[in-house]
């Protein structure tokens, strides 16, 4: 099926105002009518002008077709987005408010399958009602968040404001701060994303609210970096530490511990505290990394150590080159 350009039709604007489009209508209507016009293609360039009229004449109809329009071109194979069924609510063909009669103003035209496949009709309370109710879920939405990773460790409440998107009773964009309170949850992982339920776009007719999916990313922060579950931290440590063994207290995101130090470890030497990575049902772990720290040579003293420790303990790290 074939995307139909409905602006293109009508020679606006997608920011078009509805006098504009309104103003744009009544010029084609003219020019294309079949009982007056010399144009060749006049009766199929009436009902394309009229179909494209009866979409953008509607601010519910244009909103929702505003909602994927953008993305295509005249021509380009289309597909109705996933949902797009549950329809939305108009009334049906024929003379809007001011006496402009639309798609219906000539009779016997059909829909295109574009058409009727977008805004596919359910007549509502019997044949002779005259009105056709559609109801269309609203747009779910995406947004990022930012949180720090002891919120991922113990769960947090967050106040966030994000800019939506919203339709002016003209046809216009504008963009309307939202404050929202956001649930962090604990366990929470970069990349997932908290779904708030009916705080997405709105929906129209009966239609509910579409979803608002906020995706995670964590902040980054100055001593643990973060892969999936697991988290890393650089622990300096001194030459004896490393060399005799100690048991030294570490900062976690889930608090202090007492970590103990093999006798003999070396710069990088990496210890695994098993489960204290970001909660989950299988929680990650936590990698500690050991940075050797050098005390300065600074003071006569603090040299004489040094000289001590040339002569008694005969060290080249660069035997094996």
């Amino acid at each position: 099926m074939e995307f139909k350009d409905y602006y293109e039709t009508m020679g606006v604007a997608r920011e078009a105002t509805q006098d504009e489009i309104k103003r744009a209508y009544r010029k084609l209507a003219r020019k294309y009518h079949p009982d007056v016009s010399e144009h060749g293609d006049a009766e199929a360039r009436f009902k394309e002008v009229g179909e494209a009229y009866e979409v953008l004449k509607d601010p519910d109809k244009r909103a929702a077709y505003d909602q994927f329009g953008a993305n295509w071109k005249a021509g380009q194979d289309f597909h109705p987005p996933p949902g797009w069924d549950e329809g939305f609510e108009f009334r049906g063909p024929g003379a809007d408010s001011t006496g402009d009669q639309g798609y219906g103003g000539y009779g016997g035209a059909q829909y295109s399958d574009f058409f009727e496949n977008l805004f596919r009709q359910e007549q509502a309370g019997g044949p002779n009602t005259g009105r056709r109710e559609f109801h269309m879920h609203g747009e779910d939405r995406h947004a990022r968040v930012s949180v720090d990773l002891h919120d991922s460790y113990h769960g947090a409440q967050r106040s966030m404001t994000l800019r939506v998107p919203e339709l002016t009773e003209d046809g216009r964009i504008q963009l309307k701060e939202k404050a929202l309170n956001v649930k962090i949850p604990k366990g929470v992982r970069e990349g997932q994303k908290i779904r708030l339920a009916g705080q997405g776009g709105p929906g129209i007719g009966e239609g509910k609210p579409g979803d608002l999916f906020l995706e995670v990313e964590f902040r980054p922060d100055d001593v643990y970096r973060v892969d999936g579950t697991d988290v890393y931290m650089n622990l300096p440590v001194t030459p004896w530490e490393a060399a005799l063994g100690a048991s030294v207290t570490v900062p976690t995101p889930s608090g202090k511990l007492v970590l103990k130090i093999p006798a003999g470890s070396n710069q990088g030497s990496k210890l695994r505290l098993k489960g204290k990575g970001i909660p989950a049902k299988s929680p990650g772990d936590l990698y500690v990394v050991l940075d050797v720290r050098l005390p300065p040579a600074e003071g006569e003293e603090a040299k004489a150590v040094y000289e001590t420790m040339s002569k008694e303990m005969p060290f080249n790290p660069r035997a094996d080159l």
